[in-house]
């Protein structure tokens, strides 16, 4: 179980919401975010492609909201992070992201890589 105050959950924590891809096109990327979002029955509230973010939320009997910031890693990849909240609490398991993850690859064609 991640206990996201202590220092070893949050490397944890942060290796299952982050993700490098081999990409520099920052614009489709996102627009591939958003649309994954939707596929995965988030409501989109918020999307800036300047500050490269987007937020949705998902009710299904509960809400769950999730934002995604997509980053320059180096000049050949892309880092994703998605962040997960239930009820303001952040969601520390790793379904959520595998799932955003998974759906993000196959939309874009790439394959994902853990972060080091």
């Amino acid at each position: 179980v991640l206990d996201a105050n202590t220092g070893k959950g949050q490397v944890e924590l942060r290796s299952i919401q982050t993700r490098a891809f081999d990409t520099t096109d920052r614009e489709k990327t996102l627009r591939t975010i958003i649309a994954t979002l939707q596929d995965l029955s988030f409501v989109v509230d918020k999307a800036d492609l300047d500050l490269g973010s987007v937020s949705g939320t998902k009710l299904d009997g509960y809400a769950v909201r999730m934002t995604v910031s997509v980053r320059p890693r180096n000049a050949s990849q892309l880092i994703v992070r998605a962040n997960a909240q239930y009820n303001d609490e952040p969601i520390l398991e790793p379904k959520p992201y595998q799932d955003f993850f998974s759906a993000l690859s196959k939309a874009l064609f790439l394959d994902a890589q853990a972060v080091e």
